[in-house]
């Protein structure tokens, strides 16, 4: 079997959003004095859908959430050259082969997110090739369903937030996720409105619920440092990218400090990064991405590794390429959850272009043992609402 074709197409959307609201995220942005939509960067409303063809009638699926565009171009331009003409099932030396030859310039960022559309798109391939599931490619159901936690409660006013947060406790979640609002520039007022934010969720969830916060790299070292002993009462399993990706060292002293875990990885690239983040001790959990940090084939060389330190490993977003991972590994004791809404981020995106996610019932997921390869399929449901670039 040979590769015959690599296509990637955008898909912008140019249906409805739910407008920015101020205070929504703390985001990298926030450092800068600068006026509109500071998580305006961060909102990923365009994607690019990946599909390697082979001449046995195959086309495996991947997909790049960053900057899609440029993205695109480096599918057509530099990546789809090197894997045409070549047997999707040395799939190691093709994930070397795009590595190696754009070393000069992708190997972090948009470049290693081109690398991970079309690296799951081959394992995509291969499951389907094999008629078995990606995960029992990398190593079989170590878990009878796979626990999740929802993830969304943006910062909002209080009362909706707690509704919110009721919502996902009746649907049967056992954990969720909530964002910061407020950072550096928002002073001691800040401060203070983000802990009445913690405490109004912790007021409908309980005790016995696992609570998550994601400050997104809207903080830094000081006013983190600030703000760990402020939030040691409502006992958080873990404090989410406080300071930005780069400042690894800034990870490793708060990881000593905090009465909480430390947790990172979304910004992070390829085994070599995340070797340094377990080397330092920065993170006590991994939160990689596989259709960013290089695709399957290295997000499973990260599993094998974080197991060794043993730091689990949850992956940033749900999405197909993460579940599969997280069946198939012991270091990986849940999921991301993003219920499904109004574009919003663009995280949501997902489900208007792929069918074939699973639905969590009672705070669980489960995958096919039957359906080969990822398990997804492009749905033209919604094209309508996207400009599609060829």
């Amino acid at each position: 079997m040979k590769i015959t074709r690599v296509r990637a197409r955008v898909f912008e959307w140019k249906g409805d959003t739910v407008p920015p609201q101020p205070h929504f995220c703390t985001n990298a942005m926030d450092a800068l004095w600068d006026r509109g939509d500071a998580m305006g960067s961060f909102r990923f409303h365009g994607w690019t859908v990946v599909e390697v063809e082979t001449d046995e009638g195959i086309v495996g699926l991947g997909n790049v959430a960053l900057a899609p565009r440029v993205a695109k171009t480096i599918i057509d331009q530099h990546l789809a050259p090197l894997v045409i003409g070549q047997d999707p099932f040395d799939y190691e030396y093709l994930w070397q082969r795009m590595y190696r030859a754009t070393l000069a310039w992708g190997r972090r960022g948009i470049g290693m997110a081109a690398i991970s559309g079309v690296d799951i798109a081959i394992w995509d391939i291969m499951g389907k090739a094999l008629g078995k599931p990606v995960f029992k490619l990398l190593g079989g159901r170590t878990k009878e369903k796979i626990p999740c936690y929802a993830s969304k409660l943006y910062n909002t006013d209080r009362e909706t937030m707690q509704h919110e947060a009721q919502v996902y406790l009746d649907q049967g979640f056992t954990a969720m996720k909530m964002r910061f609002g407020y950072g550096p520039k928002d002073g001691p007022r800040g401060m203070r409105e983000n802990l009445k934010s913690v405490a109004a969720v912790r007021e409908v969830i309980g005790e016995d619920i696992d609570l998550m916060a994601d400050c997104y790299m809207g903080w830094n070292l000081d006013y983190a440092r600030r703000m760990l002993p402020r939030l040691e009462p409502f006992e958080l399993r873990w404090l989410e990218e406080p300071v930005i990706a780069d400042d690894i060292d800034g990870y490793a002293e708060l990881n000593r400090i905090a009465p909480m875990p430390i947790s990172g990885g979304e910004h992070e690239f390829t085994v070599h990064g995340f070797r340094q983040l377990l080397e330092k001790k920065a993170v006590s959990v991994i939160q990689y991405d596989t259709n960013r940090v290089g695709g399957i084939s290295v997000a499973r060389k990260i599993n094998a590794m974080a197991e060794a330190f043993e730091v689990p490993v949850i992956p940033h977003a749900g999405q197909m390429h993460n579940y599969h991972l997280t069946m198939a590994s012991l270091a990986s004791p849940m999921s991301e959850f993003f219920p499904v809404h109004d574009v919003e981020i663009g995280n949501e995106l997902f489900y208007y272009l792929f069918e074939g996610d699973p639905e969590p019932i009672d705070g669980y997921l489960d995958l096919n043992d039957d359906l080969p390869g990822l398990g997804l399929t492009l749905s033209e449901t919604n094209f309508d609402q996207f400009h599609i670039v060829e």
